[in-house]
Order: C-alpha cells, then structure tokens, then sequence
C-alpha cells in the first residue's frame, strides 16, 4: 500500500572518514588512517526520511535546520528525496564523525549543539493532517517543540515514538515505542516507584545475588535475568508512558514487544552480518510504515525485525542512500515470496568464489519435505563450501504436478528449507526449469539425486558451459511428496 508517511525529529549529519590502517603511530598505540575518504549522509531523523522514501513512500520530514553547513549540507542530501518542513535552529546542527579504519570504527567525533527553536505554523499543519506519523526523537527538541501537536495526532492516528534518554517521554496514547534494549534499561530505570524509589534493576539484582551462589547458579542466574530484564522493562515503559505497546530491539536477536502482560518474541529471519550502522532507524521506519498501512503491532514488529535484518545484510544506509536495493519493510521478500529471488543467494555465491571456494546448488519443488530431501541436501551441502536451493514457484508447481499441487505454498516452503542446518540460501524460480536461474548463479555444483540421469537434465549442458559439473547423489528410496499425500489422503477418509 505504501501510505505516506510524516516524520517528525531531530536531523543529523552523519560522516564517515574511511581510509586504510597498516600501522600504529610511534607516539602512541593508536592506528594510522592513510588517505582517508570523506563520506557525508543524512543523519537521525533525515536518515529515517530516507529509509522510508527508499520503500517507495511520500516523505514528509519536520525537523529543525539552521544557517550552518552542516545544514546547508543535510539539506543538499535530502533534496529530491523528501518534502522538508523546516523548523528554526538555535546553534549549529549536530554532526557525528566516525573515522574507520580498514572498515573498523575507531573514533566517533560529535560537534554541533544546536536544538529546535520553536515550532512553525507549517509545521502544525503538517502534524494535523498526517495519515501516520514517525517522532525520530535524538534529544534535539523538535519533539518537544510539538509536543502538544503529536499528543493530538497519537488519539486519531497511528504514531510511533523512536525514544531517546535525553529527549521527552513519548506522546501518551502512541501506538508503538521503539527503544533499542539499552534506552529501554536507561528508561525503565529512571522511573520511580510509587514510593518514590528508582526503579528496581533485574541485571544488578541478580549479579548481586550471583556474587554469593555457585558458578553454575550464577550462570543460570545470568541468563534468566539477561531475558527477563527486556521483558519486565518493557512493560514498566508501557504503564508508565500510557502507550500502546513498547518493542524493544536487541539487535541480532531481534526484537521483543510488549502490550504490558506477556511478551512476543520476534526473532531474526536469518543472521545478518555487515554494519549496523542506522539499524534502529531502519526498524522504526518500517514499522511507522506498516502501521500506516493498516497492519497490527505484531506484525508491523515482524515486517520491521526482517526489514532491519536485511537492510544490514545489504550494506546498511550506504547502500540505501546509494540507490542499491531498497530495504523491504514487509518481509524477507525473495526468501519469503512466490516467484522472486533472494539477492542473498546472489550474494553468498560472489563471496564464496571470491574466496576460492565452491558453490552447490540443488532444486525441486520440496513439497511436504520428507527425509529424502534432508538426505540429498544434507549431501549436496558437503560437496562444497555453501548450498543454494533452487526452489519452483507455485505457479511452476502446479504447471508440472498438477491443479491439485503445491500442497505447501512457496513462502512455507522456502520458511522451512531456510530452517535446515544445511542450506545457505534460498532463491525462487518461476519457470518450469531453474536454467534462467543457475546461469545467474553460476554453481560450481549442480547436485540432483540419483533418480535422475545426467541425460535426462537439461542443465547439464549449461553447467559445463562455465566449467561447472552436475553430481548425482543417493536418493533414499521409498520417500516422496506423492506417496505421502496419498496416504494422507486415505487417512482422511478413513470412518
């Protein structure tokens, strides 16, 4: 649907210095940054305006800019991308300075102080007749300069709140709050009890309580307060703040959601790996996006956690802003839907050539996966250095076995197989034969089970074509979808 979206929040420019380190200094064990690179982009709630112009949303972006070039440059990187209603800046505009070194951070500079003025009336315009609107909040007062604003449009619309320890409480009656797990801990413990005492610390109670127990019931001690402490803060937020739910990331794991009783778990489609620089911004982003097209929390909280997983896997705000692919907010959508392709899979195949390794891939229908399958992919991954599953859209399904099949729709299908220890990657095809597909790939393996003749393959030829080979492996006889289905079916019937 791709509804728009009004962001409201504090604008940032973000640079990054990139150059390469072979050395310490002789004066101190400090790396040496030969020809660094000078990167500038959109920062804090600008990056958020971009990440959500990239799925294809009009952008409206309230923040605060001023006289400096700092904002002079922001306002040169967002133009063309996002409508901009601009609040007056009392200082300069933030900029934070991360010096890499051979693509590690190991500085960050801060600069710049500057905090919104005050509000404007196009500014309360725009609040008043947004369809959903996203608070970006990085403790620079536009949020607080709206205040009054944003509590207005959080009883008619959906409104999610991106908090920061040093700005504002969020809006009472906002559909969403999304800290990361340390805000959320920051947060929670700021608030008092009804006694007036700060608010009780699970984690430190429990070190406290392990310091005098065994070690192993001090690492079980540990590890139920490391689960719990997201969980009972989260809920603590929700009370206090009077919003609708909380969902707090943690990073590789995911996220957590709360409503105030018992939490829901979202866990990580796939573990992704690159810089997660941006990452919080990017799963507010989504989520603000769904709910503005109407989905529940649950799901908006699903669709972000996938959409902050790959957006890191792809490159993270250098590839968005850059014009790469954009970061889906609905799902993993070539792993997850009919008839596309896991740019992944594309991916995972160049960096293990790269590497001198061997790329294998296997296809089929895998529907109602049997062990048959588990053996023959089991097998087709120890051929090689990673395993790529080709895996027939439903419409090709239904061209090859008929009207009644597939009895599991592709995005279940690929679901499982991902589940499996021993694939790598998924990738979809809509054709009859994954030939379209395997010459993007490029395997160094074809692997298709001994059922099969290498005559009766027309990849065959493709494969030799680019050097590849196809391998046939042992088949465990007496397994098949078909077989399965029927005697399914005589069950059923069965008085």
């Amino acid at each position: 649907m791709n509804r728009p979206l009004l962001i409201v929040g504090d604008a940032l420019l973000d640079v990054d210095l990139r150059g390469q380190a072979e050395r310490l200094a002789p004066d101190a064990p400090v790396p040496v940054v030969d020809g660094p690179l000078r990167d500038a982009r959109p920062g804090g709630a600008a990056l958020a305006a971009c990440l959500a112009a990239a799925d294809g949303r009009r952008v409206c972006l309230v923040t605060a800019l001023g006289a400096d070039e700092a904002s002079a440059e922001v306002r040169r990187l967002l133009a063309g991308r996002v409508r901009l209603v601009e609040l007056p800046l009392d200082g300069t505009l933030s900029t934070k300075t991360r010096v890499l070194a051979s693509g590690a951070p190991v500085v960050r500079l801060d600069s710049g102080d500057g905090r919104a003025a005050g509000p404007t009336e196009e500014a309360l315009t725009a609040v008043a007749g947004a369809g959903a609107v996203l608070v970006s909040d990085y403790g620079r007062g536009t949020a607080d300069v709206l205040r009054d604003a944003l509590a207005e449009a959080a009883a008619r619309r959906p409104l999610v709140w991106d908090p920061h320890p040093r700005g504002g409480a969020p809006v009472a009656g906002a559909r969403l709050v999304t800290p990361s797990q340390s805000e959320a801990r920051t947060l929670a413990a700021a608030l008092a009890d009804g006694d007036g005492r700060p608010a009780r610390e699970p984690g430190r109670d429990a070190a406290r309580a392990g310091r005098h127990a065994g070690p192993e019931a001090r690492s079980r001690a540990g590890h139920a307060a490391g689960s719990r402490q997201p969980a009972e803060d989260a809920a603590r937020l929700v009370r206090a703040w009077g919003v609708g739910s909380v969902a707090v990331t943690l990073g590789e794991r995911g996220a957590l959601l709360s409503h105030g009783d018992r939490p829901l778990l979202v866990s990580t489609p796939w573990r992704a790996s690159g810089d997660p620089c941006g990452a919080g911004d990017r799963f507010a982003t989504a989520a603000a996006g769904l709910l503005a097209d109407g989905v529940l929390p649950e799901a908006a909280v699903q669709g972000a956690v996938a959409a902050a997983t790959r957006y890191v896997e792809e490159g993270g705000v250098r590839c968005v802003l850059r014009g790469g692919p954009p970061a889906d907010a609905v799902d993993r959508p070539a792993r997850h839907a009919e008839d596309a392709r896991a740019p992944d899979a594309f991916a995972l195949a160049a960096a293990v050539r790269a590497r001198g390794g061997t790329v294998v891939a296997a296809g089929g229908c895998f529907d109602l996966l049997h062990a048959g399958h588990i053996t023959l992919l089991e097998a087709a991954r120890r051929a090689g250095d990673c395993l790529i599953v080709c895996v027939n859209s439903d419409a090709s399904v239904r061209r090859r076995k008929g009207a009644g099949r597939p009895l599991v729709p592709a995005a279940d299908r690929v679901r499982v197989l991902t589940a499996l220890g021993c694939v790598d990657a998924v990738a979809v095809f809509a054709e009859d034969t994954p030939e379209s597909l395997l010459r993007e790939l490029r395997p160094d393996v074809w692997a298709k089970g001994a059922d099969y003749g290498v005559a009766d393959l027309p990849e065959a030829a493709l494969l030799e074509s680019w050097g590849g080979q196809v391998v046939l492996l042992p088949y465990l006889d007496g397994r098949s979808t078909s077989v399965l289905a029927e005697r399914a079916a005589r069950a059923e019937t069965r008085p």
